[in-house]
């Protein structure tokens, strides 16, 4: 089973089985609370429940989605904390994705002043990248994770079987981040990632393993993000406004797929301003668009979106904070970009829509 070690807690990545029933053991918790939605109480607390040495945990159910991260959903989850008289020596396992995982850890690193939690992501995504480094948040006023604290898990253990669980759409969603990794610091993986054509029939732990590697080695450069780590958000800037502003509509984008328009203006603004080819613009272009087809961006939101930006929380003064790219695989932070020049990026990205498959 895979271990990468961080100071202070392992991410172990295998099967959910003894050896995890055994650390909790030997950790002696007053109690065991487990944090589910709809879907994981259905398809992933099965599994886990067979694992934990506590033959009554308190399960504590929110709704799913990025709508529900919010303060109103941890005032419910610490409801039920207080209910149950949970004690600082008991432990939180998160068990779902991102939205579990950075509410329920916000919630345990907040109550009682700190308990210990543990994050078992069940979607792609939070296996590679939201349930490692710590940071822990919710939404507020429809900026997103603009509430939070930095705080470690006492563990993380992905167990690639729950990803059977998920629709395809889930998995691509999850995809982008493995994307991101690549670009901004492996472009040998990148050229990997090339030869994927069907997500469905990837064996995904290699790449799980690598994502996690990654980040795991930025994060321990720069824990509370003043500087390396900001190579993180590498389209995120561009692609969160765009998720955020999608949320409240029809048809709200999942994570990734915002973060995959991000990444293609994100890549222009590069070229424009940091050096990255053209060439190289067109190859990252046209394997996003490969697997995430093309969502179009109004140009009339422009203002609504740059509003978006501006409350970013990696911005410095009055400028928007954008990670490039200097060359695949390499990564430059604290870059800025005007409102022009990010207006011109979503248009490179609109006039896509001719060469999508």
């Amino acid at each position: 089973m895979p271990v990468l070690s961080l100071p202070a807690y392992d991410v172990t990545i295998g099967p959910l089985g003894e050896a995890h029933q055994t650390w909790l053991a030997e950790r002696s918790y007053a109690g065991i609370a487990v944090l589910v939605d709809e879907n994981t109480r259905q398809h992933c607390w099965p599994r886990l429940a067979t694992w934990l040495p506590d033959a009554q945990p308190l399960l504590i159910d929110i709704a799913s989605g990025e709508l529900n991260k919010h303060l109103g959903t941890c005032q419910h989850i610490w409801d039920r904390l207080f209910e149950a008289g949970v004690g600082r020596r008991w432990c939180l396992i998160n068990l779902g994705g991102g939205v579990i995982g950075d509410m329920g850890g916000f919630c345990a690193a907040t109550y009682k002043r700190g308990i210990d939690f543990i994050q078992i992501p069940t979607t792609l995504l939070s296996q590679v990248d939201a349930s490692v480094g710590g940071k822990l948040g919710v939404d507020y006023g429809g900026y997103k994770n603009s509430i939070g604290v930095f705080k470690e898990p006492a563990a993380v253990w992905v167990d690639p079987n729950f990803l059977a669980t998920l629709p395809a759409r889930e998995i691509r969603s999850g995809f982008a981040e493995i994307i991101k990794h690549a670009l901004i610091a492996d472009a040998g993986q990148w050229r990997k990632l090339q030869d994927i054509s069907e997500l469905s029939t990837v064996d995904w732990v290699p790449f799980i393993q690598a994502s996690v590697a990654i980040k795991r080695d930025i994060v321990l450069s720069d824990f509370y993000e003043t500087g390396p780590r900001k190579a993180l958000n590498f389209g995120h800037t561009i692609g969160h406004a765009i998720e955020s502003f999608r949320l409240d509509g029809p048809a709200p984008l999942l994570h990734g797929e915002a973060i995959a328009i991000g990444m293609i203006t994100e890549a222009w603004l590069s070229v424009r301003d940091n050096g990255l080819s053209e060439a190289e613009l067109q190859e990252i272009s046209a394997m996003i668009l490969r697997h995430y087809g093309h969502e179009p961006v109004p140009e009339e939101a422009l203002p609504a979106l740059l509003a978006l930006m501006q409350q970013d929380k990696k911005n410095e003064a009055s400028e928007i904070n954008i990670t490039k790219l200097p060359a695949i695989g390499q990564v430059l932070t604290n870059g800025q970009a005007e409102a022009a020049a990010i207006g011109l990026s979503i248009q490179y990205y609109n006039q896509l829509a001719s060469s999508t498959p």
